[in-house]
C-alpha cells in the first residue's frame, strides 16, 4: 500500500471563542465535488465543538472560587489535571469536542485543549491561540501517516467591566499566562505566531476528517475537510487532506487538483509534493511524477518513517539484525514514538536480547497514546517477562 500523509493539529490548549468576523476569501469552487460522495452520515457539528454542559459548569462552581487571592487561570489548570482533580487520561483514538472529553475524562492533546479552552470562556478569560514552530511530530495508521502541528495559548487576565465596543469583556493580554503541556525551549516560544480563532475551528475538522478516512468513512471525510476548508480557506493543509481523500475514493483529477492548489500556495511543503507525486504515479504520470520525486529527495532525503519501513522489510526478510539497527536509526529521529520501541522490541526477541527486549517493550508501553496500544504492549511485556523468567 502507498503511504499517504495527512496533517493533524496537536495543541497544548485550543478555544473555540467567537472573534471578530473577517471576510475571507472563498476557496476555489472547483475543488469541491460534493457528488461524488454520499451525505455524511454521522456530520461534525462545530456549533457543539466548544460548548459547556450543565455538569461542567456544576464543576467549575465546585473548583473556582473566583472570589480568592488566587489566580482563577491556576485554579482552573488545578482544577482540571491535579492527578487527584478529574484524573485526565491521554488516548489519541480520536479528537473529542469538549464534552465529549469531560464525559470520558480522556482525549488526545487537541480535545483536551478544547475542554480547557471552553472552561477558560466559562471563566471569561481571553484566549490568545499561537502556533508554535517545532518539529513535527509523526505516527500513522495503515497506510496513512500524521504529522501533529503544535499549537499553545496564552491565558489573559479578566477586566469584568463590560467593552462600550463589543458588549463583551475587556481583556487584558499584558500578563498573560502561557499553557503549554510539551517542553517549549523559550527561544521558539517567543517566535510563536498568533491565530484567528476560524483557523483552530478548521484545524479541529481537518483533525476529525483525518481520523474519519482512518476508520473507513470516506464519505464523512469528505464534509469534514471541506467545511475546514470553507472555515479558514488559507489553512492549506485542509486542501492536502481533501487530496488525499479524492485519492481514496478513486478520484484521481480531483486529488491532483487539490494537491496542486495547496503545493501552489505552499512550493516547498514536502507533505503535499509526496502526495502529488503518488498521485500522479497513480494516474500514470511517469514522467512528471519523476521530475518531482527528484525535486522532492533534494527537500527531504530520509522522509519519515523511511528506516521503519526499511526494518519492517528486513524483518520480513527474517533478517533481524538489519531490521534492529534500522529501527534504532528511526528512534535516533524520535525517541518517544512507541511504535518504533515495539518492533525494536521484537527485533532484539528475535535476536534473543530479552533484556533489550523487555526494556524497549516497556517504553512502548510507557509512550503509547491510546488504550489498546498500551493493553498490546502490556501483553507483549508480560510475555517477555515470562521467557526471561523461564531462561534464568
Amino acid at each position: 500500500m502507498k503511504p499517504w500523509a495527512l496533517i493533524l493539529s496537536a495543541a497544548a490548549l485550543l478555544s473555540g471563542c467567537a472573534g471578530q468576523q473577517i471576510a475571507r476569501t472563498p476557496p476555489p469552487p472547483h475543488l469541491f465535488q460534493d457528488q461524488l460522495f454520499q451525505p455524511a452520515k454521522n456530520p461534525v457539528d462545530t456549533e457543539r465543538v466548544f460548548a459547556v454542559t450543565p455538569e461542567m459548569r456544576t464543576y467549575l462552581r465546585r473548583e473556582v472560587n473566583e472570589n480568592v487571592d488566587k489566580d482563577v487561570r491556576r485554579q482552573l489548570f488545578d482544577a482540571l489535571y491535579r492527578r487527584d482533580k478529574l484524573q485526565l487520561e491521554y488516548d489519541s483514538a480520536m479528537t473529542r469536542n469538549a464534552a465529549q472529553t469531560f464525559e470520558a475524562r480522556a482525549g488526545n492533546c487537541l480535545s483536551l485543549a478544547i475542554m480547557t479552552a471552553a472552561l477558560a470562556q466559562e471563566l471569561h478569560l481571553k484566549v490568545q491561540f499561537q502556533q508554535v514552530q517545532v518539529e513535527e511530530a509523526w505516527s500513522r495508521s495503515g497506510n496513512l501517516y500524521f504529522a501533529s502541528n503544535h499549537v499553545n495559548l496564552l491565558l489573559g487576565t479578566r477586566n469584568l467591566s463590560r467593552s462600550p465596543f463589543t458588549g463583551g469583556y475587556t481583556i487584558d493580554l499584558a500578563d498573560s499566562l502561557t499553557v503549554d503541556f510539551i517542553p517549549i525551549p523559550p527561544k521558539v516560544r517567543e517566535n510563536a505566531k498568533p491565530l484567528e480563532d476560524y483557523t483552530v475551528l478548521a484545524m479541529y475538522l481537518n483533525n476529525r476528517a483525518a481520523e474519519m478516512l482512518a476508520n473507513g468513512q470516506v464519505d464523512d471525510a469528505y464534509w469534514a475537510a471541506r467545511k475546514s476548508a470553507e472555515t479558514d480557506p488559507e489553512f492549506l493543509n485542509a486542501y492536502n487532506t481533501l487530496g488525499v481523500i479524492y485519492q481514496h475514493h478513486g478520484d484521481l483529477a480531483a486529488a491532483e487538483a487539490s494537491l496542486r492548489y495547496a503545493l501552489s500556495q505552499a512550493p516547498n511543503n514536502t507533505i503535499y509534493l509526496s502526495n502529488l507525486v503518488q498521485t500522479l504515479l497513480t494516474e500514470n504520470k511517469q514522467d512528471e511524477a519523476g521530475v518531482l520525486r527528484e525535486r522532492l529527495a533534494k527537500l527531504e532525503p530520509y522522509p519519515p518513517f523511511y528506516f521503519f519501513n526499511l526494518g519492517q522489510d528486513a524483518m520480513r526478510q527474517g533478517d533481524y539484525v538489519r531490521a534492529r539497527d534500522m529501527f534504532r536509526r528511526e528512534l535516533d529521529r524520535a525517541p518517544d514514538y512507541h511504535e518504533f520501541h515495539f518492533w525494536l522490541a521484537v527485533a532484539d526477541y528475535q535476536l534473543g536480547d530479552l533484556r533489550a527486549a523487555d526494556k524497549h517493550m516497556t517504553e512502548a508501553m510507557k509512550n503509547s497514546t491510546t488504550r489498546g496500544d498500551h493493553d498490546l504492549y502490556a501483553a507483549k511485556l508480560d510475555r517477555i517477562k515470562a521467557y526471561e523468567a523461564h531462561a534464568k
